[in-house]
């Protein structure tokens, strides 16, 4: 069944960036957060980029533009605002805007929403809590108001909302929801939410909306592919309604292919990147896909690669006569990627040839477009430039000799350390700390000042022996700070770091960095993930002189602070030419180098952080296996040279421990941290004896303006000793404090320092 071109939504991208080219939002953000500005100035930035971005996908000539793709913080925070599911503490918050920031941040009394990662991407969303005395009902007019405000630019939108199964898959109970409660028991009313919003959006004038709907790119049960065909069945048998595009990313849909394609919704949204083994289920033919417009998500809206052209195309034809219509898309929304390669004058050219940021990936989607739709002969010139450059980049030299034959002549012993008990007893008589230490999980607040003397550093203004001065003055500060408030353990403070991945990545041979290829990690956090195009060595020694003048300024023990390789992966943009394994070995190769550099230095504790480790993980168990193996592989390759008195730790943060637990268990650090504060500890119960090791249970939220008081810290460590011994129990924040102010910090850590004492005191008399 052939759909008229008149009916369909034309080439498109699934979403796009939302921070602002130069993080326009997350100034603006800031600065209303701090009070030096308004909230009508906020709006009014807000509504610049909006006007920005409509009018600029318009004008690269995309058949439909997508709206509502604009958050102040979170789609998914602002998906619960749409449809009443706030929970009761926020109730009293009144504006749309304040109700987020309040959700996101908390604010007294009312703890913030927890934060996990978006699927297996570096996004952080608001987890939403519903119970089964949650009254959902549409809410906040964000979407309707966003659809109009582009009407008056002259744009219909095609607006995107989360999709009503993934939204409840996302969510958690409630506290106080009964035992056996599913999220997904409130379907059947949130359908009907969602047909109330449709029906207003249709009045309005949209002619088509998006809901994204990627938890099925994970497992699920028949139950939970069951209730997406209800659900799409109910929508879409509403009278008053846009036609339905349902956008699925990240990986296949396997079941929930049929499922979709036999409901009356007009269309989908395949990735074609990682999901391709949706088009093997094609043969034989899904009933229903020959009435569906589909778009084919063959440009990777994950990654910074340029598309191979002339295999995206031939991935698009491989629909055409069994889907109703196809489409070009993006695989999924642009959220993940920087605004504009334009803007990278300092990447060295053959750097430049292998990539594609936003907006280049837009033209590639209107090109694929006219290829698919006219022919290849229409868009020639074109197809022949982008095949002269891949014979460019094919030709760069990416490897390096050196490191695979070190990686090559490695035995088993290289990848693990004496038995954990023997390591900790040792420990224990080496390092002498007390029962339930004190210590930060690495960074401090960073003042203007050490961003500017930074800044000024890369431009050349300030030269590196007056850095040098000015860092190591800020880390004797630190320490002294640290030994006032009286931590057991202390940190260098990092001053001189710019973003825990990106400092190694401009210190490792094989990686590029850039000056604005800014992406939102949640909120107003943004980050500059590296580009890793070639294998990876470490020419020089990167953390080790700063972690041994710390050390030289106090008796106390200071951590040496460095990013694991998985981590350093999840936060790169990694290359497609070689499996990710082999590129983990090579990260963590360099990385051993450094932590035998640190040892030798007389640093005792290395902390090797993998906030990322759950991040990586295939959302398909059968892929998980293969991961795991290469992910704690690459990690006890980084660590497993040091010696029995030599402590590692590790940290990770935002996630669901559970499904890691096993892998937790097999780096064999000697501690971990552990994010655990959003959660109020029910994360503990997901590790339980799978840590046998010590356990620091981050014991308050460091992404809230709020300071714990002591009895509230004491509360969550004795929480925590209800899972694990208090000769296992460290008590630290949940994740580093960069991004914090000063009084704040030394206040928490103060009201820390008083709660492990007297829990401390509480262990050792009882």
């Amino acid at each position: 069944m052939s759909i008229p071109s008149s009916s369909t939504i034309g080439s498109t991208v699934l979403g796009y960036p939302r921070i602002g080219p130069d993080r326009e939002l997350k100034r603006a953000t800031e600065s209303y957060w701090a009070g030096r500005t308004d909230a009508s100035a906020l709006h009014d930035v807000a509504a610049g980029l909006r006007r920005d971005t409509w009018t600029g996908l318009r004008d690269a000539g995309l058949g439909s533009v997508p709206g509502n793709t604009f958050s102040f913080y979170d789609h998914v925070g602002d998906t619960a605002l749409a449809v009443g599911a706030v929970p009761e503490r926020f109730a009293g918050v009144a504006d749309p805007l304040e109700r987020l920031f309040a959700m996101a941040r908390g604010r007294t009394g009312a703890p913030a929403c927890e934060m996990t990662k978006w699927f297996d991407t570096n996004y952080h969303y608001l987890v939403p809590e519903v119970g089964p005395d949650t009254r959902l009902a549409p809410g906040s007019r964000k979407a309707l108001d966003e659809f109009r405000e582009a009407l008056r630019c002259g744009i219909t939108t095609r607006p995107v909302l989360v999709g009503p199964v993934t939204f409840l898959l996302l969510s958690k109970p409630a506290d106080g929801a009964p035992e056996g409660f599913r999220p997904l028991h409130l379907l059947g009313p949130l359908v009907e939410v969602y047909r109330d919003l449709l029906a207003e959006l249709a009045e309005a004038g949209a002619e088509w909306v998006q809901l994204d709907e990627p938890a099925f790119a994970a497992d699920r049960t028949p139950e939970e592919v069951a209730a997406l065909r209800r659900a799409y069945d109910r929508l879409a048998s509403a009278t008053r309604r846009p036609k339905i595009l349902v956008a699925s990313y990240f990986g296949e849909l396997g079941p929930a292919l049929p499922a979709l394609a036999a409901t009356a919704v007009e269309g989908l949204a395949l990735d074609l990147v990682a999901g391709a083994a949706d088009l093997d289920s094609l043969d034989p033919v899904v009933p229903g896909l020959d009435r569906k417009v589909v778009l084919a998500g063959v440009v990777d809206g994950r990654n910074v690669w340029r598309t191979d052209l002339d295999r995206a195309l031939a991935t698009a034809q491989r629909l055409v006569g069994v889907a109703g219509r196809v489409e070009v898309s993006t695989s999924c929304s642009l959220l993940h990627v920087p605004y504009d390669l334009a803007a990278e004058t300092a990447l060295p050219g053959d750097v430049v040839d292998m990539l594609a940021f936003a907006r280049q990936k837009v033209a590639e989607v209107v090109l694929l477009g006219r290829a698919l739709h006219e022919g290849p002969d229409a868009v020639a010139a074109d197809l022949d430039a982008a095949r002269a450059v891949r014979e460019r980049v094919a030709a760069t030299a990416r490897r390096d000799e050196r490191v695979r034959s070190r990686l090559d002549a490695l035995g088993p012993d290289h990848y693990r350390r004496g038995p954990g008990d023997v390591r900790a007893k040792v420990q224990r008589e080496a390092l002498g700390l007390p029962v339930v230490p004190t210590t930060t999980i690495g960074s401090f607040p960073q003042t203007a000042q050490i961003r500017r003397d930074r800044a000024a550093h890369r431009s050349g203004t300030i030269d590196t022996g007056t850095y040098t001065e000015r860092m190591r003055q800020e880390i004797a500060r630190v320490v002294r700070l640290q030994e006032d408030i009286g931590l057991d353990v202390l940190v260098h403070g990092e001053p001189e770091r710019n973003d825990m991945v990106q400092y190694f990545a401009e210190n490792l041979d094989g990686f590029a960095t850039t000056d604005h290829g800014w992406v939102q990690s949640y909120g107003s956090r943004c980050v500059r993930p590296p580009i890793l195009h070639s294998d990876v060595s470490r020419p020089r020694p990167i953390t080790v002189e700063w972690a041994r003048f710390a050390q030289s300024l106090s008796d106390a023990l200071v951590k040496g602070m460095l990013t694991g390789p998985v981590t350093i992966l999840a936060w790169s943009f990694v290359r497609d030419d070689q499996p990710l394994g082999d590129t983990a070995r090579q990260v963590g190769l360099a990385l051993r180098d450094e932590v035998l550099d640190l040892e030798a230095a007389g640093i005792r504790i290395i902390q090797v952080d993998e906030p990322a480790l759950r991040e990586l993980l295939p959302l398909r168990e059968r892929d998980r296996p293969a991961y795991l193996d290469w992910a704690v592989d690459a990690f006890r390759l980084a660590v497993g040279a040091v010696t029995d008195a030599t402590q590692i730790h590790t940290h990770l943060c935002y996630s669901e421990f559970g499904e890691v637990v096993g892998a937790i268990d097999g780096l064999d650090a000697d501690v971990t941290t552990v994010e655990a504060a959003r959660s109020r500890m029910e994360v503990l119960a997901d590790l339980g004896p799978g840590v046998p090791r010590g356990l620091g249970p981050g014991v308050y939220d460091v992404h809230s303006p709020e300071v714990p008081g002591t009895d509230e810290l004491v509360d969550q460590l004795g929480a925590a000793l209800r899972h694990i011994g208090p000769d296992r129990l460290w008590a630290n924040p949940d994740c580093g404090l960069k991004t914090r102010g000063e009084a704040e910090t030394v206040a928490a850590l103060t009201n820390l320092v008083a709660a492990a004492r007297r829990v401390r005191d509480s262990a050792t008399t009882g």
